[in-house]
């Protein structure tokens, strides 16, 4: 075998190597960053399978407090799974609904 022979396959997997720990650092600061983004009220399911509502953040111990229906449990944001943020929208008023309803018709009534 010559040298050439030998060195492909070691150029290849380097370039394999090196594309699995980029991968890993983009998955890496994007879970960062989730974590950083995440707010009071946002839904929350840790690795452990326990859904909750966050309740409070504390960055100076690296918790979070989630509300069980109710029962209150810290966890390290570590353990955080998944986030979704809150998505409730403010309640209207439906009689503003109405009137915006009838502000938008044109057609005379008989």
């Amino acid at each position: 075998m010559n040298e050439v022979e030998l060195i492909i396959p070691l150029i290849i997997m380097v370039g394999a190597l090196w594309f699995m720990s980029r991968s890993q650092k983009k998955q890496q600061q994007q879970r960062q960053t989730q974590l950083n983004q995440m707010s009071v009220g946002d839904d929350i399911v840790t690795i452990g399978g326990l859904h909750g509502v966050l309740s409070e953040i504390n960055t100076e111990k690296g918790t979070v407090t989630l509300d069980c229906e109710g029962i209150f449990l810290e966890f390290d944001r570590a353990a955080v799974k998944t986030i979704k943020p809150n998505t409730s929208l403010p309640t209207s008023n439906v009689d503003d609904a109405e009137t915006t309803d009838e502000e938008h018709n044109d057609t005379p009534e008989a």
